[in-house]
């Protein structure tokens, strides 16, 4: 069996001032990847990974141990849009999505693609700053870095994960920072 091409995008936008979720433009966007990369495109997407959104102490009795080797706790509300950003997505195709890696567990975002034994591709929704170390721990010796005034841009990154082969927007609205 052939190996995974890995597509990575950001999340959608944050509210203007503070706070937790999406912003009104970070749902849009939500909602135009169900379009992009759903299931009548060419991306054949058959797992979803996003970062774990960060843990709420109230739900301390919820732990659980995941793929990470972490435990996945009840949720606050922050780091949660890249989650966000690919619930109606999975809904669309009938995925969950696994969320059992922290932010800054990179070595274990490779463990899942390495393990990946499905016929289809693998989207990773992570927050930009972090995209970079993504792609590195994953082969690339000369990752890009995601721009911070930029929500459109999907990477492609084939198997054998040595870099970075396509970088382009999709240009759906609320996608770039305004």
């Amino acid at each position: 069996m052939s190996r995974p091409t890995v597509y990575l995008v950001r999340h959608g936008k944050k509210p203007m001032h503070g706070g937790t979720g999406l912003s009104a433009d970070g749902v849009k966007r939500a909602q135009c990847l169900r379009h992009v990369v759903g299931a009548d495109s060419e991306y054949e997407i058959d797992y979803i990974v996003a970062q774990r959104p960060r843990a709420s102490m109230q739900h301390e009795a919820q732990k659980r141990q995941n793929a990470c080797g972490s435990y996945n706790q009840g949720v606050d509300g922050r780091r949660a849009r890249p989650y966000e950003t690919m619930i109606p997505l999975a809904s669309d195709l009938g995925l969950s999505v696994d969320t059992s890696c922290k932010r800054n567990e990179y070595k274990y975002v490779k463990n899942i693609v390495d393990r990946y034994n499905r016929t289809g591709n693998i989207l990773i929704c992570w927050e930009y700053r972090r995209m970079t170390h993504t792609v590195e721990e994953l082969g690339s010796k000369d990752a890009p870095n995601y721009p911070h005034d930029r929500f459109d841009i999907i990477w492609t990154d084939p198997s054998p994960y040595h870099e970075i082969t396509s970088i382009y927007s999709e240009n759906c609205p609320a996608w770039i920072r305004s």
